[in-house]
Order: structure tokens, then C-alpha cells, then sequence
């Protein structure tokens, strides 16, 4: 009865609490807003550097033949046979230049998905994936690796760029789901040890076309 009692009056002081108004208690203080403004640095430049610092394979193509050419070496190098992508127009692109390792599977059992991603955010080296361009969160997590593929029109310097793009993209008709992918998914959880690949992809790659 006693802890009861007590629930109950913590309830009741916080009934009554969101029931009177609190003045600012610090009404001298301005409203502080966090801008960041780009200092001239290419962002295609700067987006590599920050992906990469973050465990990110980066990787710069001049042309739709030359991203097949990097995507199928590496393909061959890693020994991934099935490779997953629900995005026709990725699969069109690149089977037209001879790609052949797409795959029927279910996404558990692949070795590595392929998916576009609305815009890449380069002070923080992030990849911003939403259900609209990335084929469903799903195929950009449950993969052990994932692939994205992005042009340098994609690029924007800050979140807030971001933020601003998709709202004029969408209007009222925002995806499902929007997140900010940064590098492959790690934890130090664990006894302050880095662990990579414990809730979604340990590899993430970013083939960034001139475009």
C-alpha cells in the first residue's frame, strides 16, 4: 500500500506540474540556432574524408562504366554470389553492362544488398536513406554489407541542407521512414570495445558517379 501511495502522489505533483506555467527562467538569453556554413571545401572531398573516418569504403567513378567495372571487381574480390537490389533502375544500369551476380534470395541470405539513398550529408559523412529511394529500410540493414550508390548532385553540406531538400521534395507526403546512415553500424557497449556490424551492416561502401 505504501509504494502505492507513493506512485500515486508522484503522479499527482506531476498532474499539477504540467498544469501551471513556468516563466522562463532565464529571459535574457537569446534563442541560440546551430548553423554550419561550408568553408569552400569540395563536398564530394569532404563527404570522402569524414565517410571514411567513420569505417566507410569510399570509392569515385567518372562514369556508369567505370561504377560497373568497381562494383564488379569488388563483387569478385569479396566472393559475394548473390547480391540483392529491388531497385530496377540499378538493376537495368548495371546489368547492361554485363553484371550478373543479382540474386532472387531473401534479403537474410545474401551477401550484400545494393540500394540509391535520397542525399549525402558531407559534414558528418552521412548517407540519408528513406523508404522512397532506398528500397525499405530493410535492404540497407539486415544485408552484412551495403552497397549505395549516389551522384555528386546528391551532395549537401549539413543536416539542415538536408532537411530543407527533403521537405521541398515531399511536401506533405514525407516517406515512411527517413534516417542518416553513418558508417557501418558499431557499439563500444561492451567493456569500451569497439564492435562492428551488431545491428546492421559491418561494411558499408559509397560509390559516388559524377553526375
Amino acid at each position: 500500500m505504501e509504494a502505492s501511495s507513493a506512485k500515486e502522489g508522484i503522479l499527482k505533483n506531476i498532474r499539477k506540474a504540467l498544469t501551471q506555467r513556468v516563466d522562463q527562467p532565464y529571459p535574457g538569453i537569446d534563442k541560440t540556432e546551430f548553423s554550419f556554413s561550408s568553408n569552400g571545401d569540395d563536398l564530394a572531398v569532404l563527404f570522402a574524408e569524414k565517410f571514411t573516418s567513420l569505417l566507410g569504403k569510399f570509392s569515385f567513378c567518372e562514369s556508369e562504366e567505370d561504377l560497373v567495372a568497381q562494383i564488379s571487381r569488388l563483387v569478385d574480390e569479396k566472393s559475394w554470389n548473390d547480391v540483392y537490389c529491388v531497385d530496377e533502375n540499378i538493376k537495368q544500369a548495371l546489368s547492361s553492362f554485363g553484371f550478373t551476380h543479382f540474386t532472387e534470395k531473401p534479403l537474410v541470405d545474401v551477401d550484400v544488398s545494393i540500394t540509391k539513398c535520397e542525399l549525402l550529408v558531407a559534414r558528418t559523412g552521412s548517407m540519408v536513406l528513406s523508404t522512397a529511394e532506398s528500397s525499405g529500410r530493410t535492404t540497407s540493414v539486415y544485408a552484412p554489407v551495403h552497397i549505395c550508390i549516389a551522384k555528386t548532385s546528391q551532395l549537401v553540406y549539413d543536416i539542415k541542407d538536408a532537411f530543407i531538400f527533403l521537405q521541398k521534395k515531399y511536401g506533405t507526403q514525407i516517406p515512411s521512414s527517413i534516417s542518416f546512415a553513418t558508417g557501418p553500424s558499431r557499439t563500444a557497449d561492451i567493456e569500451k570495445t569497439l564492435v562492428v556490424g551488431v545491428h546492421g551492416p559491418k561494411e558499408v561502401y559509397c560509390f559516388l558517379l559524377e553526375a
